[in-house]
């Protein structure tokens, strides 16, 4: 079995850090899309709310669906509606991000049929290259449109930025001001407008981004945005990935394991044998390729992982063999060792983000607050 241990206080103290690095009066928006990148939606949605975030993120409306159940003020839907799923957005009273005229007319129409006042954002796409209008003067027709719609309530003002976590380029300073020049006049003509434009990288980088609210997800989860050592950040990992091993085997030297026998021994040693794959999320890329905690010990990665299970070089020591059934750790610690989701992403050419968010759904979360259930 391949088990996500979750600690929700580590989450609550990211969030506290995060907070704290506000310039007043900006606002936290807690940033839960991917299930949570990975660490699981509900338990991670509350203990953000718990810490202080003041709102909540998902990437679409079935994201959003999940969360509907639950008593949150305020759920933003960052990506695009799909026009048939419009009223249900405006039904479930979430807010949505526009950056074309008619959308307003429409969500508009919806909201008086129902009866409510719909809660939009507009998006300029400042550099981005994906959603929202790249051109400042369509932007502030929806602005215009929305702030005469009787029905609609503009709530925000939005961009977001491609390069924040790559600290010393000129772009996140070009895009910075894109926005500035597009949005800080309408805050001063309507200064209950919220200005977001801040993912975890920039808030870290630069207070200038803050606006009136942030939008975290990685740091959230006490990974580093930029790809390196959250410790160093005071970020506090809160997923620990576990198996255990399930079988220790002999190996002579000249013998293989796994498919392709792409590990042969070169001398007489002892396999451990998980059952963790990448039916579980954990990539095929890391064949002879990673190192898993075993015994308080770094062991490497041996042959090809499976869908299902992966081999470790425990070495030739027979005292091993007493590592049986033993808790095996991919991400997290073990007494002195560590092996963070930055390390994993390094072995794997790819971001931390991608190592959590591709978890799947046959590994087991579990919840604690610092071991606690």
């Amino acid at each position: 079995m391949t088990k996500a241990v979750v600690n929700l206080a580590a989450i609550e103290r990211n969030c506290r850090r995060l907070l704290a690095e506000l310039q007043a009066p900006a606002g936290l928006c807690a940033v839960v899309k991917a299930d949570g990148y990975g660490h699981g939606v509900a338990r991670c949605a509350r203990a953000a709310l718990a810490a202080g975030a003041t709102c909540l993120a998902v990437a679409n409306l079935d994201e959003a669906r999940e969360l509907s159940d639950e008593e949150y003020e305020h759920l933003l839907v960052m990506g695009p509606i799909p026009a048939g799923d419009l009223e249900e957005a405006v039904v479930l009273g979430v807010d949505m991000v526009i950056w074309r005229e008619h959308l307003v007319r429409w969500i508009e129409e919806l909201a008086a049929e129902i009866g409510t006042r719909a809660r939009v954002h507009v998006k300029l796409d400042t550099g981005m290259g994906r959603f929202g209008t790249r051109d400042p003067a369509e932007a502030s027709r929806v602005v215009v449109a929305a702030l005469a719609a009787p029905n609609v309530q503009l709530v925000g003002l939005m961009t977001h930025f491609a390069t924040a976590d790559e600290p010393g380029d000129s772009f996140f300073e070009e895009q910075l001001q894109r926005f500035e020049r597009w949005a800080l006049p309408i805050k001063q003509a309507h200064p209950e407008v919220l200005l977001h434009a801040a993912n975890s990288a920039a808030t870290l980088r630069d207070p200038r981004a803050h606006f009136d609210m942030v939008r975290c997800g990685i740091a959230l989860y006490g990974m580093d945005p930029f790809g390196e050592d959250p410790h160093a950040r005071d970020l506090e990992p809160a997923l620990e990935l576990g198996s255990y091993v399930a079988e220790v085997k002999e190996c002579a030297a000249g013998e293989s394991t796994g498919y392709g026998r792409h590990f042969l021994a070169d001398r007489d040693t002892h396999l451990a044998v998980l059952p963790t794959g990448y039916g579980d999320g954990w990539r095929r890329g890391l064949s002879n390729n990673g190192e898993v905690l075993i015994g308080g010990r770094r062991h490497p990665l041996v042959g090809t992982v499976s869908m299902d299970s992966l081999a470790v070089d425990l070495g030739p020591d027979p005292a091993v063999r007493r590592l049986l059934r033993e808790e095996a750790v991919l991400i997290g610690s073990q007494d002195s060792e560590r092996i963070t989701a930055e390390q994993v992403a390094a072995r794997l050419g790819t971001i931390n983000y991608e190592v959590t968010c591709g978890l799947t759904s046959r590994v087991e979360r579990w919840y604690h607050h610092d071991r606690e259930r």
